[in-house]
Protein backbone atom coordinates (compact mmCIF):
# COMPACT_ATOMS: atom_id res chain seq x y z
CA UNK A 1 0.00 0.00 0.00
CA UNK A 2 1.33 3.01 -1.12
CA UNK A 3 2.15 5.72 1.80
CA UNK A 4 2.36 9.99 0.77
CA UNK A 5 5.62 11.57 2.24
CA UNK A 6 5.70 15.53 2.01
CA UNK A 7 8.85 16.61 1.14
CA UNK A 8 9.49 20.66 2.53
CA UNK A 9 12.09 22.82 1.59
CA UNK A 10 14.83 21.74 3.76
CA UNK A 11 17.60 24.29 5.80
CA UNK A 12 20.21 25.22 2.98
CA UNK A 13 22.66 26.39 5.50
CA UNK A 14 24.71 29.73 5.65
CA UNK A 15 21.36 31.45 7.81
CA UNK A 16 19.21 31.32 4.21
CA UNK A 17 15.47 31.01 5.20
CA UNK A 18 13.75 31.09 1.74
CA UNK A 19 15.03 30.31 -1.84
CA UNK A 20 12.97 30.88 -5.09
CA UNK A 21 11.63 28.25 -7.55
CA UNK A 22 13.84 28.49 -10.51
CA UNK A 23 12.49 25.19 -12.69
CA UNK A 24 11.01 22.13 -11.99
CA UNK A 25 12.86 19.03 -12.63
CA UNK A 26 9.72 16.35 -11.78
CA UNK A 27 6.06 16.24 -13.23
CA UNK A 28 3.10 15.66 -11.34
CA UNK A 29 2.70 11.35 -11.94
CA UNK A 30 6.30 10.94 -12.43
CA UNK A 31 8.54 8.30 -10.88
CA UNK A 32 11.16 9.53 -8.57
CA UNK A 33 13.89 7.63 -7.05
CA UNK A 34 15.70 8.28 -3.53
CA UNK A 35 17.72 11.22 -3.81
CA UNK A 36 16.94 12.17 -7.16
CA UNK A 37 16.91 16.26 -8.04
CA UNK A 38 12.88 17.34 -7.98
CA UNK A 39 13.64 21.51 -8.39
CA UNK A 40 16.14 23.79 -8.63
CA UNK A 41 15.73 26.63 -6.73
CA UNK A 42 17.68 30.47 -6.26
CA UNK A 43 18.91 31.26 -2.97
CA UNK A 44 20.84 34.23 -1.83
CA UNK A 45 24.22 32.95 -2.39
CA UNK A 46 23.98 30.09 -5.69
CA UNK A 47 21.39 27.86 -7.74
CA UNK A 48 20.99 24.56 -6.28
CA UNK A 49 19.48 21.53 -7.11
CA UNK A 50 17.41 20.24 -4.79
CA UNK A 51 17.25 16.39 -4.20
CA UNK A 52 14.11 14.31 -2.48
CA UNK A 53 14.86 11.75 0.27
CA UNK A 54 11.74 9.88 -0.64
CA UNK A 55 11.02 7.44 -3.92
CA UNK A 56 8.12 6.42 -5.42
CA UNK A 57 5.35 8.45 -7.52
CA UNK A 58 4.49 12.62 -7.42
CA UNK A 59 1.32 13.16 -6.43
CA UNK A 60 1.96 16.48 -5.97
CA UNK A 61 4.07 19.85 -6.78
CA UNK A 62 4.20 23.25 -4.62
CA UNK A 63 4.68 26.58 -6.23
CA UNK A 64 4.86 28.28 -9.96
CA UNK A 65 8.74 28.70 -11.57
CA UNK A 66 9.24 32.41 -10.13
CA UNK A 67 7.47 31.70 -6.81
CA UNK A 68 9.47 32.44 -3.66
CA UNK A 69 9.12 29.41 -0.90
CA UNK A 70 10.53 29.72 2.87
CA UNK A 71 12.37 26.80 4.34
CA UNK A 72 9.97 24.28 5.62
CA UNK A 73 7.31 24.66 3.17
CA UNK A 74 6.18 21.81 1.44
CA UNK A 75 7.95 21.32 -2.33
CA UNK A 76 6.17 17.58 -3.26
CA UNK A 77 4.25 15.12 -1.83
CA UNK A 78 5.50 11.14 -2.95
CA UNK A 79 3.67 8.33 -2.81
CA UNK A 80 6.12 5.60 -2.08
CA UNK A 81 5.66 2.23 -2.55
CA UNK A 82 3.52 3.09 -4.93
CA UNK A 83 5.50 1.27 -8.01
CA UNK A 84 6.30 -2.18 -6.99
CA UNK A 85 8.71 -4.67 -8.79
CA UNK A 86 5.50 -6.78 -10.07
CA UNK A 87 4.35 -3.68 -12.37
CA UNK A 88 7.47 -2.57 -13.54
CA UNK A 89 6.58 -4.15 -17.18
CA UNK A 90 2.58 -3.61 -16.89
CA UNK A 91 0.60 -0.16 -18.05
CA UNK A 92 -0.81 1.06 -14.69
CA UNK A 93 -3.64 3.22 -14.12
CA UNK A 94 -4.37 6.14 -11.64
CA UNK A 95 -5.63 4.65 -8.64
CA UNK A 96 -8.37 7.34 -8.11
CA UNK A 97 -8.07 8.50 -3.52
CA UNK A 98 -4.48 7.05 -3.29
CA UNK A 99 -2.59 9.46 -5.41
CA UNK A 100 -0.85 6.68 -6.94
CA UNK A 101 -0.06 7.54 -11.04
CA UNK A 102 0.08 4.75 -13.35
CA UNK A 103 0.79 5.01 -17.11
CA UNK A 104 2.61 3.19 -20.39
CA UNK A 105 5.91 3.98 -18.89
CA UNK A 106 7.78 1.56 -17.41
CA UNK A 107 8.99 2.23 -13.92
CA UNK A 108 12.96 1.36 -12.40
CA UNK A 109 13.61 -0.18 -10.10
CA UNK A 110 12.07 -0.06 -6.29
CA UNK A 111 14.67 1.84 -4.20
CA UNK A 112 15.12 -0.42 -0.80
CA UNK A 113 12.80 -0.61 1.94
CA UNK A 114 14.70 1.59 4.42
CA UNK A 115 15.95 4.01 2.06
CA UNK A 116 12.26 4.10 0.57
CA UNK A 117 10.64 4.19 3.53
CA UNK A 118 12.74 6.58 5.85
CA UNK A 119 14.46 8.67 2.85
CA UNK A 120 18.32 9.02 2.64
CA UNK A 121 18.52 11.82 5.12
CA UNK A 122 20.51 13.54 2.24
CA UNK A 123 19.25 17.62 1.76
CA UNK A 124 21.54 19.07 -1.06
CA UNK A 125 22.89 17.38 -4.30
CA UNK A 126 26.62 18.08 -3.44
CA UNK A 127 26.14 18.24 0.21
CA UNK A 128 26.04 14.45 1.41
CA UNK A 129 24.76 12.60 -1.43
CA UNK A 130 26.97 10.07 -2.78
CA UNK A 131 25.20 7.85 -4.65
CA UNK A 132 23.95 8.81 -8.05
CA UNK A 133 20.53 9.07 -8.48
CA UNK A 134 18.41 6.58 -10.98
CA UNK A 135 17.35 7.59 -14.00
CA UNK A 136 14.09 9.20 -14.40
CA UNK A 137 11.10 7.90 -16.30
CA UNK A 138 7.68 9.52 -16.56
CA UNK A 139 4.36 7.59 -15.71
CA UNK A 140 1.57 9.74 -17.85
CA UNK A 141 -1.88 8.95 -16.00
CA UNK A 142 -4.64 7.61 -18.29
CA UNK A 143 -7.35 10.14 -19.89
CA UNK A 144 -4.90 12.85 -18.12
CA UNK A 145 -6.18 11.69 -14.79
CA UNK A 146 -5.08 13.18 -11.41
CA UNK A 147 -5.29 12.67 -7.68
CA UNK A 148 -9.07 13.16 -6.39
CA UNK A 149 -10.16 15.15 -3.56
CA UNK A 150 -8.68 13.86 -0.42
CA UNK A 151 -5.10 14.11 -1.34
CA UNK A 152 -2.54 15.98 -1.94
CA UNK A 153 -3.81 18.23 -4.91
CA UNK A 154 -1.15 19.99 -7.58
CA UNK A 155 -0.64 23.89 -7.43
CA UNK A 156 -1.84 25.84 -10.49
CA UNK A 157 0.33 27.08 -13.34
CA UNK A 158 2.15 23.55 -13.80
CA UNK A 159 3.49 23.93 -17.38
CA UNK A 160 3.52 21.01 -19.93
CA UNK A 161 6.66 19.49 -20.99
CA UNK A 162 7.58 20.01 -24.40
CA UNK A 163 9.46 17.52 -26.79
CA UNK A 164 12.31 19.53 -26.90
CA UNK A 165 12.82 19.44 -23.08
CA UNK A 166 12.49 15.48 -23.04
CA UNK A 167 15.06 15.30 -25.39
CA UNK A 168 17.62 16.80 -22.70
CA UNK A 169 18.56 20.16 -21.30
CA UNK A 170 21.64 20.38 -23.42
CA UNK A 171 20.20 21.89 -26.50
CA UNK A 172 18.30 25.15 -26.37
CA UNK A 173 14.33 24.36 -25.85
CA UNK A 174 12.70 25.26 -29.09
CA UNK A 175 8.59 26.19 -28.79
CA UNK A 176 7.04 26.21 -31.99
CA UNK A 177 4.07 28.67 -33.16
CA UNK A 178 1.43 28.58 -35.70
CA UNK A 179 4.10 29.56 -38.27
CA UNK A 180 6.50 26.93 -37.50
CA UNK A 181 8.77 29.66 -36.18
CA UNK A 182 11.36 28.54 -33.30
CA UNK A 183 12.38 29.75 -30.05
CA UNK A 184 15.66 29.11 -28.62
CA UNK A 185 15.93 29.73 -25.26
CA UNK A 186 18.15 27.45 -22.70
CA UNK A 187 17.81 29.63 -19.76
CA UNK A 188 15.04 29.12 -17.32
CA UNK A 189 15.51 32.40 -16.03
CA UNK A 190 15.33 33.92 -19.52
CA UNK A 191 12.18 32.18 -19.88
CA UNK A 192 11.04 33.15 -16.78
CA UNK A 193 11.91 36.84 -17.01
CA UNK A 194 9.35 37.09 -20.47
CA UNK A 195 6.63 35.40 -18.82
CA UNK A 196 7.08 37.85 -15.95
CA UNK A 197 6.71 40.75 -18.59
CA UNK A 198 4.29 39.28 -20.68
CA UNK A 199 7.18 39.49 -23.89
CA UNK A 200 6.73 37.29 -26.85
CA UNK A 201 10.01 35.45 -27.09
CA UNK A 202 9.39 34.60 -31.31
CA UNK A 203 9.70 38.66 -31.09
CA UNK A 204 13.11 38.60 -29.79
CA UNK A 205 16.22 38.55 -31.85
CA UNK A 206 18.79 36.33 -29.95
CA UNK A 207 22.68 37.37 -30.10
CA UNK A 208 23.98 33.71 -28.60
CA UNK A 209 25.05 30.91 -30.91
CA UNK A 210 22.84 29.50 -33.15
CA UNK A 211 20.58 32.33 -32.13
CA UNK A 212 20.43 31.47 -28.75
CA UNK A 213 18.37 34.00 -26.72
CA UNK A 214 20.48 35.41 -23.50
CA UNK A 215 19.39 37.69 -21.16
CA UNK A 216 20.47 40.50 -21.64
CA UNK A 217 18.72 39.80 -25.24
CA UNK A 218 15.51 40.07 -23.43
CA UNK A 219 16.66 43.11 -21.06
CA UNK A 220 17.07 45.10 -24.66
CA UNK A 221 13.68 44.33 -25.65
CA UNK A 222 12.12 45.30 -22.64
CA UNK A 223 14.18 48.38 -22.26
CA UNK A 224 12.69 49.35 -26.21
CA UNK A 225 9.30 48.16 -25.24
CA UNK A 226 10.10 51.00 -22.22
CA UNK A 227 10.89 53.26 -24.84
CA UNK A 228 8.14 53.03 -27.00
CA UNK A 229 5.47 53.31 -24.43
CA UNK A 230 6.89 57.08 -22.46
CA UNK A 231 7.41 58.59 -25.91
CA UNK A 232 3.41 59.59 -25.49
CA UNK A 233 4.03 60.31 -22.41
CA UNK A 234 6.82 62.33 -22.76
CA UNK A 235 4.91 64.29 -25.43
CA UNK A 236 1.48 64.58 -23.37
CA UNK A 237 4.13 66.33 -20.80
CA UNK A 238 5.20 68.75 -23.09
CA UNK A 239 2.21 70.10 -24.27
CA UNK A 240 0.63 70.01 -20.60
CA UNK A 241 3.71 72.46 -19.56
CA UNK A 242 3.31 74.43 -16.59
CA UNK A 243 -0.43 72.28 -15.38
CA UNK A 244 2.13 69.21 -15.45
CA UNK A 245 4.15 71.04 -12.91
CA UNK A 246 1.64 71.96 -10.38
CA UNK A 247 0.38 68.46 -10.78
CA UNK A 248 3.52 67.21 -9.47
CA UNK A 249 3.68 70.24 -6.96
CA UNK A 250 0.45 68.40 -5.54
CA UNK A 251 1.25 65.24 -5.49
CA UNK A 252 5.00 64.60 -3.84
CA UNK A 253 4.88 61.15 -3.48
CA UNK A 254 4.67 60.68 -7.43
CA UNK A 255 7.72 62.63 -7.52
CA UNK A 256 9.43 60.87 -5.46
CA UNK A 257 9.07 58.13 -7.03
CA UNK A 258 6.59 56.25 -4.09
CA UNK A 259 4.02 56.12 -7.01
CA UNK A 260 3.68 54.18 -9.97
CA UNK A 261 4.20 55.42 -13.61
CA UNK A 262 3.10 54.46 -16.55
CA UNK A 263 5.68 52.04 -18.43
CA UNK A 264 7.89 52.28 -15.53
CA UNK A 265 9.38 49.09 -14.56
CA UNK A 266 9.69 47.48 -10.76
CA UNK A 267 12.36 44.91 -10.21
CA UNK A 268 12.26 42.78 -7.08
CA UNK A 269 15.20 43.15 -4.46
CA UNK A 270 14.80 39.02 -3.60
CA UNK A 271 17.21 36.40 -4.52
CA UNK A 272 20.74 36.86 -5.33
CA UNK A 273 19.68 40.35 -6.13
CA UNK A 274 18.09 41.29 -2.69
CA UNK A 275 21.24 39.81 -0.85
CA UNK A 276 23.85 41.72 -3.06
CA UNK A 277 21.61 45.06 -1.81
CA UNK A 278 21.12 44.20 1.58
CA UNK A 279 25.33 43.41 2.00
CA UNK A 280 25.83 46.92 0.28
CA UNK A 281 23.85 48.88 2.16
CA UNK A 282 25.41 46.52 5.64
CA UNK A 283 28.89 47.47 4.29
CA UNK A 284 28.16 51.48 3.70
CA UNK A 285 26.21 51.40 7.27
CA UNK A 286 28.81 49.61 9.67
CA UNK A 287 32.30 50.15 7.93
CA UNK A 288 33.90 53.30 8.36
CA UNK A 289 36.07 52.90 5.13
CA UNK A 290 38.22 54.75 3.20
CA UNK A 291 40.11 54.49 -0.37
CA UNK A 292 43.55 55.34 -1.66
CA UNK A 293 45.25 54.73 -5.21
CA UNK A 294 48.15 54.65 -6.90
CA UNK A 295 49.30 54.21 -10.85
CA UNK A 296 51.62 51.66 -11.86
CA UNK A 297 53.63 50.69 -15.02
CA UNK A 298 52.63 47.26 -15.39
CA UNK A 299 54.83 46.83 -18.97
CA UNK A 300 56.89 44.04 -16.76
CA UNK A 301 54.23 42.55 -15.65
CA UNK A 302 52.77 42.08 -19.22
CA UNK A 303 56.21 40.68 -20.21
CA UNK A 304 56.64 38.24 -17.08
CA UNK A 305 53.22 36.46 -18.04
CA UNK A 306 54.10 36.23 -21.60
CA UNK A 307 57.47 34.64 -20.69
CA UNK A 308 54.81 32.39 -18.34
CA UNK A 309 52.92 31.30 -21.32
CA UNK A 310 55.29 29.41 -23.94
CA UNK A 311 53.64 26.68 -25.46
CA UNK A 312 53.38 22.93 -23.88
CA UNK A 313 52.24 24.38 -20.15
CA UNK A 314 49.04 25.70 -18.51
CA UNK A 315 48.23 28.95 -19.17
CA UNK A 316 48.74 31.91 -16.34
CA UNK A 317 45.87 34.59 -16.11
CA UNK A 318 46.72 38.28 -15.34
CA UNK A 319 44.22 38.12 -12.53
CA UNK A 320 46.39 35.25 -11.04
CA UNK A 321 49.55 36.64 -11.31
CA UNK A 322 47.79 39.71 -9.16
CA UNK A 323 46.25 37.24 -6.92
CA UNK A 324 49.71 35.88 -6.44
CA UNK A 325 51.21 39.34 -5.92
CA UNK A 326 47.72 40.22 -3.68
CA UNK A 327 48.68 37.00 -1.04
CA UNK A 328 52.07 38.34 -0.65
CA UNK A 329 50.96 42.12 0.09
CA UNK A 330 49.11 40.41 2.59
CA UNK A 331 51.59 38.37 4.27
CA UNK A 332 53.70 41.38 4.47
CA UNK A 333 50.31 43.15 6.29
CA UNK A 334 48.42 40.59 7.82
CA UNK A 335 45.96 43.32 9.44
CA UNK A 336 43.95 43.80 5.85
CA UNK A 337 43.31 39.87 6.38
CA UNK A 338 40.95 40.54 8.99
CA UNK A 339 37.50 41.08 10.21
CA UNK A 340 35.84 42.99 12.84
CA UNK A 341 33.34 41.27 15.64
CA UNK A 342 31.15 44.05 16.42
CA UNK A 343 29.70 41.67 18.96
CA UNK A 344 32.77 41.24 21.34
CA UNK A 345 34.33 45.13 19.60
CA UNK A 346 37.49 42.96 18.67
CA UNK A 347 39.63 43.28 15.15
CA UNK A 348 39.89 39.31 13.95
CA UNK A 349 43.25 38.92 12.04
CA UNK A 350 42.75 35.70 10.02
CA UNK A 351 45.08 32.87 9.71
CA UNK A 352 44.34 31.98 6.11
CA UNK A 353 43.77 33.97 3.10
CA UNK A 354 40.43 32.93 1.04
CA UNK A 355 40.31 35.39 -1.74
CA UNK A 356 37.19 36.36 -3.55
CA UNK A 357 37.28 37.92 -6.80
CA UNK A 358 34.37 39.37 -8.22
CA UNK A 359 33.28 37.71 -11.50
CA UNK A 360 30.25 38.74 -13.51
CA UNK A 361 27.49 36.90 -14.83
CA UNK A 362 24.32 36.74 -16.37
CA UNK A 363 23.05 36.55 -13.37
CA UNK A 364 24.73 39.11 -11.64
CA UNK A 365 27.90 39.80 -10.09
CA UNK A 366 28.99 36.94 -7.70
CA UNK A 367 32.24 36.24 -5.61
CA UNK A 368 33.58 33.06 -5.92
CA UNK A 369 36.09 32.24 -3.38
CA UNK A 370 39.55 30.50 -3.40
CA UNK A 371 40.88 28.79 -0.78
CA UNK A 372 44.15 29.05 0.74
CA UNK A 373 45.04 31.27 -1.81
CA UNK A 374 47.85 31.85 0.16
CA UNK A 375 49.01 28.65 0.00
CA UNK A 376 48.83 28.19 -3.76
CA UNK A 377 51.09 28.71 -7.38
CA UNK A 378 50.41 30.96 -9.83
CA UNK A 379 49.65 27.69 -11.72
CA UNK A 380 47.37 26.76 -9.02
CA UNK A 381 45.66 29.76 -9.18
CA UNK A 382 45.30 30.29 -12.74
CA UNK A 383 43.15 26.85 -13.00
CA UNK A 384 41.04 27.35 -9.87
CA UNK A 385 39.94 30.52 -10.74
CA UNK A 386 39.33 29.57 -14.07
CA UNK A 387 37.12 26.37 -12.71
CA UNK A 388 35.15 28.72 -10.45
CA UNK A 389 34.73 31.16 -13.12
CA UNK A 390 33.35 28.83 -15.25
CA UNK A 391 30.71 27.35 -12.61
CA UNK A 392 29.50 30.87 -11.52
CA UNK A 393 28.58 31.78 -15.28
CA UNK A 394 26.90 28.08 -15.52
CA UNK A 395 25.00 28.74 -11.72
CA UNK A 396 26.38 25.82 -10.30
CA UNK A 397 28.67 27.56 -7.56
CA UNK A 398 27.90 25.89 -4.21
CA UNK A 399 27.75 27.53 -0.98
CA UNK A 400 31.01 26.92 0.39
CA UNK A 401 32.31 28.35 -2.67
CA UNK A 402 30.65 32.07 -2.67
CA UNK A 403 31.15 32.38 1.33
CA UNK A 404 33.61 33.01 4.37
CA UNK A 405 36.15 34.75 1.84
CA UNK A 406 38.70 36.75 3.76
CA UNK A 407 39.83 39.37 1.20
CA UNK A 408 38.48 40.45 -2.76
CA UNK A 409 40.08 41.36 -5.50
CA UNK A 410 37.80 43.18 -8.13
CA UNK A 411 39.29 43.56 -11.69
CA UNK A 412 36.56 46.15 -12.87
CA UNK A 413 39.39 47.01 -15.60
CA UNK A 414 37.64 43.83 -18.12
CA UNK A 415 35.05 47.24 -17.96
CA UNK A 416 37.05 49.44 -19.95
CA UNK A 417 37.15 51.51 -16.80
CA UNK A 418 40.49 53.42 -14.97
CA UNK A 419 39.35 53.47 -11.25
CA UNK A 420 36.52 53.07 -8.79
CA UNK A 421 36.13 52.73 -5.26
CA UNK A 422 34.84 49.61 -4.45
CA UNK A 423 32.28 48.79 -1.48
CA UNK A 424 33.65 46.44 0.94
CA UNK A 425 32.24 42.90 1.02
CA UNK A 426 31.38 42.65 4.44
CA UNK A 427 32.29 42.07 6.61
CA UNK A 428 35.67 41.87 5.34
CA UNK A 429 38.30 44.34 5.91
CA UNK A 430 39.49 45.84 2.22
CA UNK A 431 39.21 45.24 -1.26
CA UNK A 432 41.83 45.97 -3.95
CA UNK A 433 40.75 46.93 -7.26
CA UNK A 434 42.45 47.17 -10.72
CA UNK A 435 41.34 48.85 -13.23
CA UNK A 436 42.13 48.59 -17.35
CA UNK A 437 46.24 48.68 -18.41
CA UNK A 438 45.89 51.07 -21.34
CA UNK A 439 49.22 52.55 -23.14
CA UNK A 440 49.79 56.15 -21.74
CA UNK A 441 53.06 58.13 -21.48
CA UNK A 442 55.21 57.46 -18.56
CA UNK A 443 58.61 58.87 -17.18
CA UNK A 444 60.65 55.21 -17.57
CA UNK A 445 64.05 55.56 -16.53
CA UNK A 446 64.20 59.61 -16.85
CA UNK A 447 63.31 59.52 -20.58
CA UNK A 448 59.08 60.04 -21.33
CA UNK A 449 57.64 56.78 -22.91
CA UNK A 450 54.71 54.96 -23.98
CA UNK A 451 53.82 52.16 -21.15
CA UNK A 452 51.21 49.93 -20.08
CA UNK A 453 49.74 51.79 -17.28
CA UNK A 454 46.93 50.22 -14.31
CA UNK A 455 45.30 52.23 -12.06
CA UNK A 456 45.41 50.22 -8.51
CA UNK A 457 42.84 51.00 -5.51
CA UNK A 458 42.58 50.21 -2.15
CA UNK A 459 39.30 50.46 -0.21
CA UNK A 460 39.92 49.31 3.83
CA UNK A 461 38.23 49.49 6.76
CA UNK A 462 39.10 52.61 8.84
CA UNK A 463 38.77 50.53 11.77
CA UNK A 464 41.47 47.55 11.23
CA UNK A 465 44.61 50.05 9.58
CA UNK A 466 45.41 53.46 9.51
CA UNK A 467 46.76 55.07 6.50
CA UNK A 468 49.74 54.22 6.79
CA UNK A 469 49.45 50.27 6.50
CA UNK A 470 46.52 51.10 4.27
CA UNK A 471 49.56 52.92 1.50
CA UNK A 472 52.02 50.26 3.03
CA UNK A 473 50.11 47.71 1.10
CA UNK A 474 49.14 49.66 -1.75
CA UNK A 475 52.95 50.80 -2.24
CA UNK A 476 53.95 47.27 -2.42
CA UNK A 477 51.30 45.31 -4.84
CA UNK A 478 52.47 48.22 -6.98
CA UNK A 479 56.25 47.77 -6.86
CA UNK A 480 55.58 43.81 -7.54
CA UNK A 481 53.44 45.00 -10.52
CA UNK A 482 56.18 47.22 -11.57
CA UNK A 483 59.35 44.95 -11.17
CA UNK A 484 57.33 41.46 -10.66
CA UNK A 485 61.00 40.06 -9.54
CA UNK A 486 60.50 41.46 -5.86
CA UNK A 487 58.24 38.66 -5.95
CA UNK A 488 61.16 36.33 -5.38
CA UNK A 489 62.63 37.90 -2.58
CA UNK A 490 60.02 36.39 -0.26
CA UNK A 491 60.64 32.95 -1.93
Amino acid sequence: MAVVREFTLPDLGEGLTEATIVQWLVEVGEVVAVDQPVVEVETAKAMVEVPCPYGGVVTARYGDEGAEVPVGTPLVTVAVGAVPDDLAEQAPTTDAGSGTATGTATAPEAPAADATENGSGNVLVGYGTSAAAARRRRIRPADGARPEAGGPQPPTGAEPTTPAEEAGADRPARAADADSRTVAVISPLVRRMARENDLDLREVTGTGPDGLILRTDVESALRARRERAQRPATAAAAVEGTAGATAMAAAPGAAAGLAPTPGEERIPLRGMLGAAAEKFSRSRREIPEATCWVDADATELLAARRAMNVPGTPKVSLLALLARITTAALARFPQLNATVDTRTQEIVRLPAVHLGFAAQTDRGLVVPVVRDAQARTVEDLSAEMARLTETARAGGLSLAELTHGTFTLNNYGVFGVDGSTPIINHPEAAMLGVGRIAAKPWVHEGELAVRQVVQLSLTFDHRVCDGGTAGGFLRFVADCVEQPALLLRGL
